[in-house]
């Protein structure tokens, strides 16, 4: 297939090494196709009589853009819409996307960008590099040695309240309960215990707040889970934690009894990840929209 009947699509700006190149030679991006960087200028081409830059010639600030080539037919502007209705389609794309930035993650600093980030061909994704390297490699070097960390609080439901325990006057008087009042009783119980599990989950989260100031850097809370992704637990509380990789160890056993104390409450603490949550894309481009950044996850 030709470059032109090719999108450039764009994992995450890294820095720009002979090391990650090499890193990368074995990942593989969406459709299978191979994973390389993208650095701001065109690839060198040696005279005849001349080395080629080594390594140690590489620029300290220097980025690059993940990249890897798509089928223009299949991820184009008006076939994404599309796309983005299908489920099964969309896990996989999200599914490889997150597996290259993890990759990434394992070998050096990693600042993810949204799902189908895509230009036109690799000269316009290099000149929006070029354009924001600054940008870019300030906030590389605020992720430097660095991880993003999940912290989720959840309530749990207090659960059918037993007649022998809850009757009027304590075990052994609901024989003198109306099924009506009975009924009523269990429902004010649990009405009772739910509003324990809440103000527990409130000194949880205060606990979590004064715990991890010590040791995050930044926060991004993000809302909270619902339906199916929370599971038969409330989720109250979903915060992501950017955390120095030196100090992971202390963070997460910190956290670990940080509510054992507090009934109907539990903490989960997730990661490391790539610190997707700290990411900052690129602002909208004055250029032509045809020639701007295709963002397929925001349309």
């Amino acid at each position: 297939m030709s470059d032109r009947e090719n999108l450039t699509y764009v994992y995450a700006v890294v820095p720009d090494t002979s090391r990650l190149r090499t890193a990368l030679e074995a990942v593989r991006g969406v459709s299978g196709a191979a994973v390389s960087l993208l650095g701001e200028d065109a690839p060198y081409e040696a005279a005849p009589s001349e080395a080629a830059p080594t390594e140690a010639a590489e620029r300290p600030d220097a980025v690059a853009f993940v990249i890897s080539r798509v089928a223009a037919h299949e991820f184009d502007e008006r076939t994404l819409k599309s796309r983005f209705e299908d489920l099964e389609w969309l896990e996989d794309v999200a599914r490889t996307h997150h597996d290259v930035v993890q990759s990434i993650a394992r070998q050096d600093t990693v600042l993810p960008l949204r799902l189908a980030t895509l230009y036109q061909d690799d000269q316009r994704a290099r000149e929006a590099l070029a354009a924001q390297r600054h940008v870019f490699a300030e906030r590389l070097a605020l992720l430097r040695d660095h991880s993003e960390w999940g912290v989720k609080l959840y309530v749990g439901s207090p659960g059918p309240q037993a007649p022998e325990d809850r009757g009027a006057g304590g075990p052994g008087n609901t024989g003198t309960l109306s099924p009506g009042k009975a009924y009523l009783q269990r429902r004010r119980a649990q009405h009772s215990a739910r509003e324990d599990h809440y103000r527990n989950a409130q000194e949880a989260a205060r606990r979590i707040d004064a715990l991890v100031s010590r040791f995050r850097t930044h926060r991004v809370r993000h809302p909270a889970q619902q339906g199916a992704l929370a599971g038969p637990e409330e989720n109250v509380l979903n915060d992501a934690y950017l955390v120095p990789d030196d100090r992971t160890e202390s963070f997460r056993a910190a956290l670990a009894t940080v509510a054992g104390d507090l009934d109907g409450v539990r903490v989960e603490v997730t990661g490391p990840w790539a610190p997707y949550s700290f990411a900052m894309p690129p602002p909208p481009p004055e250029s032509p929209q045809e020639d701007a950044v295709r963002d397929g996850a925001a349309r």
